[in-house]
């Protein structure tokens, strides 16, 4: 299982929280990340000492500085990866980025 230092903890519980009011899914724990699984995985999550890394599904390229890498997977298919270090930052936006990774994932 996953270790998370309190405020990394805090994120991961947000990031949950907010994916819980979009739909259903479940978690898959991992030896080093998390699974957050509809039909398939919409979004990773690896933890560093004092950020969560999400890593969310796309089927399309999304332009914000607050991506930090971006993977084209397939023709139709993006793997674009997010650092979290505040509850904060769990907003509208990144709100609407889950709820488009969802839905590829159903």
């Amino acid at each position: 299982m996953v270790t998370m230092t309190p405020p990394v903890r805090a994120v991961y519980k947000q990031l949950l929280s907010a994916a819980k009011r979009i739909g259903p899914f479940t978690e898959d724990p991992k030896k080093t990340s998390i699974h957050l699984i509809r039909r398939s995985a919409f979004a990773g999550v690896a933890t560093r000492k004092n950020a969560l890394i999400l890593t969310i599904k796309s089927a399309t390229d999304i332009k914000s500085p607050r991506i930090l890498k971006r993977e084209q997977a397939s023709a139709n298919r993006w793997h674009l990866e997010v650092r979290l270090e505040d509850p904060r930052q769990i907003d509208a936006e990144l709100e609407s980025w889950l709820r488009a990774a969802m839905e590829l994932a159903s």
